[in-house]
């Protein structure tokens, strides 16, 4: 309406909602707390968090669970420089973000301002797209250009910087630029001929392999990698978060031969998974010399990475598989299931099964983390999202609990990071709440994990998300002392000079931390402890719980049959 006016709040608020934005996690504080409750008035649900970290982390996930990213809104200075792991965790892992950071009032730059910080410049390297809207006016377009970024093409975090003065600034709307809500992305295809020619050299191998990454659960892509699997009878292997594209239990799923899947397939196929550390970069003696690399992939830049592709595929995952089920639809191509490579494999998936089940059923106690996870996997729903991270937690964890569903496990994923697990987990059970009722949320740590985000246990109190935490505790990082040990390490003097760095202080009671914020916490030692929790936490889908799980300090993982993270700091 003519001569109305809007503040700079109110406007990005009305700019993020016309958006479809749904969802903001953040701390509020100078100069944005009138953004937070704009947001509100203008529908968006906001979740106030504990740590800028653990907001971002929360935010990005939104943006792999849903195509659209969330906004995690911080302060200026130290609030925003707390959210630079979150904008690189999202960009690594190829997640939309939206980060809105308030900084110091124009007219007091260079001055030595409150919170003062080159935040523009800073967020460059840790986004697809770095911006400080010009004025207030220019707004709507800003943050249509910044979610625009964020999802189409390889798709990545995007920050905007607000000035303080920006914020409670009246301006006319008449003068406002308003723009219409960005498009989808739009969906690109591969080339025929490229398509025929990986379908050639797939249909000409001895001993293929599919290797499925989220980039194909971020496409949602699973209906039709399902049907390529099914048609051509091909073994597939996903990475971490890609399990339950296809879901874990189909028979062609060659998880538990990992390892030698990799090593002897002369044909490989990757459905938007990267050469990276977490593939070894397709590189011997992981990989054969000579094994042919066919390359899907909407990021024409990562093409070629460590490996020159037999075939490369650029486009959407999900559109380039139909492609190629459409190809092998004429071709009529369907490997041998009696072929000498399907036993190989099928005899190593039972070994490395049987090792796993011989302990997981071990009665000693403390128990191991093998232990653990057969009563978690028993218990806990099978369509449940898991979160999951830790070091031997999420390792062992990875290979123990099934996943039948896409985009429904959560990890530290491409950048190995630590502390993502309760952010995640409030994300996902935000979502679910909306998306899909009734759906839990099974946050799995380690105790280590824990500590980075253990505070966020009040937001998920405060906000009554019934989530499932269990810590898999062993009192330290990769191992721990028991308590008799940690006594007598004690008496050889300073803690800081004698304990050692992986160590953490033995027994601690986590699940109190759960209890003082008005959920159910437990703390189990035995089977039949771990089984009564699980039952109690599994029932009552009201109320958050916190399931402290103690075991060997000295639990490991079997011999390095699942080697992913053995070199990273977790």
């Amino acid at each position: 309406m003519e001569g109305e006016a809007v503040s700079g709040a109110q406007l990005i608020a009305q700019a993020l909602r016309h958006q479809n934005i749904e969802y903001m996690f953040g701390i509020v504080g100078i100069p944005v707390t009138e953004i937070a409750i704009a947001a509100q008035a203008a529908g968006i649900k906001y979740v106030g968090m504990r740590n800028e970290q653990a907001a971002c982390y929360a935010a990005s996930a939104v943006g792999y669970l849903t195509g659209r990213p969330g906004v995690c809104l911080v302060v200026s200075g130290p609030g925003f420089l707390h959210a630079l792991g979150g904008m690189a965790n999202a960009t690594i892992n190829c997640w939309p973000l939206i980060v809105i950071g308030g900084s110091s009032d124009r007219n007091q730059e260079t001055m030595g301002a409150f919170q003062e910080f080159p935040q523009v410049e800073a967020g460059r390297l840790y986004n697809k797209l770095s911006v400080r809207p010009s004025s207030v006016e220019v707004i709507p377009a800003v943050i249509e250009k910044a979610v625009r970024t964020s999802i189409y093409g390889r798709p990545g975090s995007c920050y905007i910087d607000i000035p303080g003065d920006f914020v409670n600034l009246q301006v006319n709307k008449s003068s406002v630029k308003y723009v219409e809500c960005c498009l989808p992305p739009p969906i690109s295809m591969a080339e025929h001929s490229a398509v025929s020619k990986a379908a050639s050299i797939l249909a000409l191998s001895k001993q293929p392999l599919l290797i499925i990454g989220k980039g194909a659960a971020y496409s949602h892509a699973e209906n039709n990698i399902r049907k390529l699997v099914d048609l051509c009878g091909l073994p597939f292997l996903p990475t971490p978060m890609a399990k339950g594209v296809v879901p874990d239990n189909h028979p062609n799923c060659v998880a538990a031969a990992r390892s030698m899947a990799l090593q002897h397939a002369d044909v490989i196929i990757l459905f938007g998974a990267r050469l990276n550390w977490i593939l070894h970069f397709g590189l011997p003696p992981r990989f054969r010399q000579d094994v042919k690399v066919i390359q899907i992939d909407v990021c024409a830049e990562e093409l070629g990475n460590n490996v020159k592709p037999a075939a490369i595929l650029l486009g959407d995952i999900n559109a380039v598989t139909k492609q190629l089920l459409e190809e092998f639809s004429k071709r009529s191509f369907k490997y041998p299931s009696n072929s000498e490579w399907w036993k190989r494999l099928r005899v190593k998936i039972k070994n490395n099964e049987e090792r796993s089940k011989g302990l997981a059923l071990q009665k000693s106690l403390p128990m191991n983390y093998y232990t653990v996870f057969h009563h978690i996997r028993e218990m806990i729903p099978k369509n449940c999202i898991l979160v999951s991270e830790g070091a031997n937690t999420m390792d062992i964890g990875r290979t123990m609990l099934p996943n039948c569903y896409p985009r429904q496990r959560l990890d530290a994923g491409t950048f190995g990071t630590m502390g993502v697990g309760l952010g995640f987990a409030i994300a996902a059970a935000m979502v679910a709440k909306d998306r899909a009722p009734g759906k839990q949320v099974v946050c799995i740590e380690g105790d280590s994990a824990f500590g980075f985000s253990g505070m966020e246990v009040e937001t998920i109190c405060r906000y009554n998300l019934p989530i499932l935490i269990i810590i898999v505790n062993n009192n330290g990082i990769y191992t721990g002392l028991d308590a008799n040990s940690w006594k007598e390490m004690l008496k050889l003097g300073n803690p800081a000079t004698c304990v050692p760095p992986v160590s953490l202080l033995p027994n601690s009671h986590y699940e109190e931390i759960m209890s003082a914020f008005g959920g159910k916490g437990y703390f189990v030692k035995t089977p039949e402890e771990l089984r009564n929790a699980l039952k109690a936490s599994v029932t009552d889908k009201q109320t958050p719980s916190l399931i402290n799980v103690m075991i060997d300090p000295q639990s490991e993982r079997k011999k390095q049959e699942f080697p992913w993270l053995t070199r990273s700091n977790l």
